[in-house]
């Protein structure tokens, strides 16, 4: 009898034109939590989706062992079968539906004559709710849910499939500092009850918390796999591994040139869109100056995105007033068009919904900001978009084959460089990068950082919102900090520190 309740041996994936796994080898012991670690691209989502049926026996060579026995997984209900569950990055629950619906969605209660019991529904539904600690009713719509509490009926959903093995991609990407360290005691709680977890993260200080194990791949490769206790693993030792070289500095060295004043927002009041008595943003006044990067520092909800989509052509709020300048101009920014026109660029948290066309190709993605700047009489010139989306994949080192190549198939930190591409293409003065390295892998981050200093050093000005403190230290000249929809605290680089930004974060209306 093994140790290992899954053994992947010798797994070769391919694509036309790419060889996305080759020779992969995967062990995870019974009740452990194994990290799966690599850059964007590096194979692990695809490894993954082989195990979980997503990619069928016949498409991938290789063999795959669970409990000592050689599956052949059709489909994820075959893989599911065998208590292999996979919660994929974009959650996939039904928002329309109850809690309780979407736990047993394809997996129904029925009663002896075929139809749905709803009351035994309901029953398991809660034991299920209590089981990962989420005190809701089964009745509730999944829309009226936080991004947290989703993620909880994901990991109910996976219990009610009796999980022995539960993989878990990018689990805590969109959630907050204590939904995130909610989640990762409920991990260690199931390997207390010997399920054992697969966790894809690029948060090294997570793995580091829950891992026993991690394996490490680079450009579809098994580098190694480490144990967490008996090697010495620190979190320069598994980026050298991802990136294959040792990275010193987190964030690239810069010497800021800053210059005049070019955007400034004065007295900026928002009300929420659908409850017309709340204030989401409350007399907010900022500047940012030419070549200055500054950063907004708050926790989830304290209204750093509502401010930035207020800002760009009013695309968050109702009821908004204050005044926005440019160049000590005045400005109206009414509408997404008035924004550009000004010369303002936002790069939104949700790059999959909002900032791409997925089924849309690179060259596209590109030039949709700013198709007058390649069309005549209204006509777009294609060889022209071709030379551009050529010149920023070359610039902005995207990683794939081709400018045709549809944007969905490209890694997380490649789809970011491809919308910094589009809004840098509309040629801003201010850029407002919200999360602009979320899911992302630190060589691409690094990667992104310098992109950012590079337009900085071009004269334009840069405001950054960012949930990791420490990327609004290392990367911002000056930093706002934001709480309950305000100001409460404004730091230069050289005073700020995570205690500092914390003190201010945590500032409640008085």
């Amino acid at each position: 009898m093994t140790d290992y309740i899954l053994e992947m041996r010798g797994i070769t994936k391919t694509f036309p034109g790419v060889k996305a796994l080759e020779n992969v080898n995967l062990k995870v012991k019974e009740g452990e939590v194994h990290a799966l670690c690599g850059e964007n691209g590096a194979g692990k989502s695809t490894l993954m989706k082989v195990l979980s049926g997503v990619y069928p026996y016949g498409s991938y060579e290789g063999d795959i062992l669970f409990k000592g026995q050689v599956c052949q997984f059709k489909d994820i209900k075959s893989s599911e079968a065998l208590g292999i569950v996979i919660i994929h990055q974009e959650l996939a629950l039904i928002p329309y539906l109850s809690i309780a619906e979407n736990i047993f969605l394809g997996n129904e209660q029925q009663s002896a004559k075929g139809v749905v019991d709803w009351n035994e529904t309901n029953v398991k539904a809660k034991e299920m709710l209590a089981k990962v600690g989420l005190q809701e009713s089964p009745a509730t719509l999944i829309h009226n849910l936080g991004v947290g509490k989703q993620q909880l009926v994901e990991i109910a959903k996976a219990l009610s499939k009796r999980v022995k093995l539960l993989i878990l991609d990018e689990p805590t990407a969109a959630l907050n500092e204590e939904d995130s360290e909610n989640l990762l005691n409920l991990i260690l709680t199931f390997k207390r009850q010997g399920i054992a977890s697969i966790i894809i993260s690029h948060k090294l200080n997570e793995i580091a918390k829950v891992a026993d194990s991690i394996t490490i791949l680079r450009d579809g490769k098994t580098i190694e796999t480490l144990d967490m206790k008996a090697d010495e693993v620190t979190e320069d030792r598994i980026i050298k591994g991802m990136v294959g070289r040792d990275l010193t500095h987190r964030y690239p060295e810069r010497v800021p040139k800053i210059g005049e004043t070019i955007f400034e927002v004065r007295n900026w009041n928002v009300y929420h869109p659908q409850h017309l008595e709340r204030k989401v943003i409350d007399n907010v006044h900022l500047h940012i100056r030419k070549g200055e990067i500054v950063g907004i520092a708050g926790l989830m909800g304290s209204g750093r995105t509502e401010l930035a989509m207020s800002i760009f052509g009013r695309s968050y709020g109702r009821n908004i007033s204050g005044q926005i300048f440019k160049d000590g101009k005045e400005v109206q920014l009414r509408t997404i068009s008035q924004a550009i026109d000004n010369g303002i660029a936002y790069v939104t948290e949700d790059r999959k919904n909002y900032g791409l066309i997925l089924i849309d190709d690179i060259k596209r993605n590109i030039s949709m900001a700013s198709l007058g700047k390649i069309s005549r009489r209204s006509v777009v010139n294609e060889n022209e978009e071709i030379v551009v989306a050529e010149s920023f994949r070359k610039k902005m080192n995207i990683k794939t084959p081709s400018v045709r190549q549809l944007t969905g198939n490209l890694s997380g930190g490649n789809q970011q460089k491809v919308v910094l591409s589009k809004w840098i293409f509309s040629g801003p003065d201010v850029l407002i990068l919200d999360e602009p390295t979320r899911g992302i892998d630190v060589g691409a981050k690094y990667e992104i950082y310098t992109i950012i200093n590079q337009l900085a050093a071009e004269g334009k000005g840069i405001l950054i919102i960012s949930s990791e403190l420490p990327e609004i230290l290392g990367m911002s000249d000056r930093i706002y900090i934001m709480s309950e929809g305000r100001i409460t605290g404004e730091v230069n680089r050289e005073e700020a520190s995570q205690e500092t930004l914390m003190k201010y974060m945590t500032k409640s209306r008085g």
